[in-house]
């Protein structure tokens, strides 16, 4: 592992930087702009605006044509650490030998930027969806993560529209280059400790010997994606005195679909989990798209959303509804918790002190008909007022075999109710609604009261059970 006083280094734009005194604390965005690179923009410090977007190279899969991809990301939820071994561009890379890339020259000439808070933030993710390599055309969801409020949407649609394919010059050719790889950095200073471990083992031994050294405490804290932790950071000016990434161990990047079960290595960002899964059936590809935006996407882990335990988040419903397992490690070995135990109180789960998820297991077959549904204030980039897993098991002559129902926003945890899954397995959808009313008790607050929770819920059981009876219809 580097030393702890070598600092740590990457590329930006192209050149080398080295740090050894910078707070693990601080921000990538804020790093940037105390380097002058002021085109990322602070407007939200949680991830949801996308003025702060840079770009990341990082390793394409799949059908890619070359091994490399731009992932554009949020810098305002990345520790400067994290940035180690990196390679980063910025909005003021992408203009070459003093021409404006394609992106800046069709926002300026279709009347795409107005007061220009937004505009580099908008110009780095159509940037990365110009660059994209595939033959699907442009995919206008790539812009889910940045928001405007002077001049509307339509023109930066067509800007981004009448872009064609990549041109040929250095930002291109960096892409038939390999992305660079993720190395060990155990990092220090006064003000903290940030360590990126790449071996299971040492990364267990590392949490366990600091928490035996700290009492008490949330002084150690493991990492991946800080897309949830960073905004504790940010806004909620929480300080970890000791930051254990996760996003270096091979362990948790693993996926298989065998017969038996899909396998999701806990820390595979979202984007990760749709590359390495192509044939992912329609349910779960819809699901993706729902989580969050691309910006998020592009960084925020499986694992770290079920850990963080948060009663809105948007994988554990429809996870309960597969009957999903998770596969956890710590220094006494590894066990399997079903995810419908896993969770026992708000941000509480049955993790032990220093256990980490190595992987998401989805069991097989798959349910024959399956639903997740998110009420939220926007369709997309948003955060869950109520969300739901609903999936069912039949026979050859649609005769229901077993039904799961899973909620989130409803409570303190993400559960999901028994009786009410017998009641859709018995094919009656009242007596469902009627049990969620009288076992779930929704807490209300500036997203939605308790009412408006509940029948939200109940309506999405009529939908479901609409959508399905539609279905054996057809």
């Amino acid at each position: 592992m580097r030393s702890a006083t070598a600092g740590f280094e990457f590329l930006l734009n192209g050149k080398l930087v080295r740090n050894n005194a910078v707070a693990p604390q601080v921000t990538l965005l804020d790093y940037l702009r105390g380097r002058g690179l002021t085109g990322a923009k602070e407007g939200c410090a949680e991830g949801e605006c996308g003025a702060c977007a840079v770009l990341f190279v990082g390793s394409a899969v799949g059908s890619a044509r070359h091994p490399s991809v731009y992932r554009p990301v949020n810098s305002c939820l990345i520790p400067v650490p994290a940035a180690s071994g990196c390679e980063i561009y910025t909005v003021e890379a992408l203009a070459e030998s003093g021409k404006l890339c394609d992106a800046q020259r069709a926002m300026a000439e279709r009347g795409g930027s107005q007061c220009g808070y937004c505009t580099p933030g908008f110009v780095v993710s159509m940037f990365a969806e110009q660059f994209r390599q595939c033959d699907s055309g442009f995919d206008p969801h790539g812009l889910g993560g940045n928001l405007c409020r002077c001049t509307g949407y339509r023109p930066i649609r067509d800007a981004m529209q009448s872009l064609g394919p990549p041109p040929d010059t250095p930002m291109r050719r960096r892409l038939e280059l390999p992305a660079p790889t993720v190395d060990p950095l155990r990092y220090e200073t006064a003000e903290g400790r940030f360590s990126r471990p790449c071996d299971l083992g040492e990364c267990l031994n590392l949490a366990t010997e600091r928490i035996a050294r700290v009492a008490e405490d949330d002084a150690v804290q493991f990492v991946a994606g800080n897309t949830d932790l960073g905004v504790m950071t940010n806004l909620r000016h929480r300080r970890f005195r000791h930051l254990i990434s996760l996003d270096g161990i091979p362990a948790l990047r693993g996926f298989s679909d065998t017969d038996d079960a899909i396998e999701i290595g806990a820390g595979l960002t979202l984007t990760e989990i749709g590359d390495r899964w192509p044939g992912a059936p329609d349910f779960f590809r819809d699901w993706l798209r729902l989580f969050a935006s691309p910006l998020i996407r592009n960084r925020a882990t499986l694992g770290g959303n079920l850990a963080t335990a948060s009663p809105i988040g948007d994988a554990a419903p429809l996870l309960l509804a597969l009957d999903a397992e998770l596969v956890v490690s710590g220094v006494n070995g590894e066990r399997t918790i079903p995810l419908h135990s896993f969770y026992v109180a708000y941000r509480q789960t049955v993790l032990q002190r220093g256990e980490v998820i190595l992987s998401v297991r989805i069991p097989k077959p798959l349910p024959d008909f399956v639903r997740f549904y998110k009420v939220a204030k926007r369709r997309v980039d948003d955060i869950s007022t109520v969300a739901a897993g609903i999936a069912i098991r039949t026979e050859e002559s649609g005769r229901i075999l077993t039904a799961r129902i899973a909620f989130g926003g409803v409570g303190p945890i993400p559960l999901r109710v028994p009786d009410a899954e017998q009641a859709i397995a018995d094919g009656d959808a009242e007596r469902a609604k009627d049990i969620l009313r009288a076992n779930i008790r929704p807490m209300s607050d500036h997203r939605g009261s308790a009412g408006y929770r509940l029948s939200m819920a109940c309506s999405l059981v009529d939908k479901f059970n609409w959508e399905y009876r539609k279905r054996g219809r057809q």
